[in-house]
């Protein structure tokens, strides 16, 4: 399956954007999708995931309450809505799908086999 992400660029501090996650080859239906993110000079970290019908998600601690993942399978598209970004969410984004391997690796990144090129967020401050 390939993915292809988009709907990042710059953006103040305070403001919203919202990712995009397009699968082509393959249904998302079948997968987990996450969203994960690389900051300049750190490690890939995860972000928020969700399961194959979308009833479940997951979210880390640094944005819980501010991002929200979707899914709309008809299209095979993932979301990543983000509202009161800070300059610390300046990163690059990378969506990524994967069969279940269990809950402990819902937020690692061998938890998943796919991945796209990432688009770029930028918050300024």
């Amino acid at each position: 399956v390939q993915l292809q992400a988009s709907g990042g660029g710059l953006v103040q501090a305070g403001g919203s954007l919202r990712l995009s996650c397009v699968a082509s080859g393959r249904t998302f239906f079948g997968f987990i999708i996450a969203w994960f993110r690389q900051a300049p000079g750190k490690e890939r970290e995860f972000v928020a995931h969700i399961n194959r019908s979308g009833m479940t998600t997951g979210y880390a601690d640094s944005v819980k309450g501010r991002f929200t993942i979707s899914k709309d399978n008809a299209k095979n598209t993932v979301y990543l809505q983000m509202n009161t970004l800070n300059p610390e969410d300046t990163a690059v984004y990378y969506c990524a799908a994967g069969s279940y391997k269990g809950e402990n690796r819902l937020r690692m990144l061998s938890g998943y086999d796919y991945w796209g090129q990432g688009t770029l967020v930028t918050v300024s401050s």
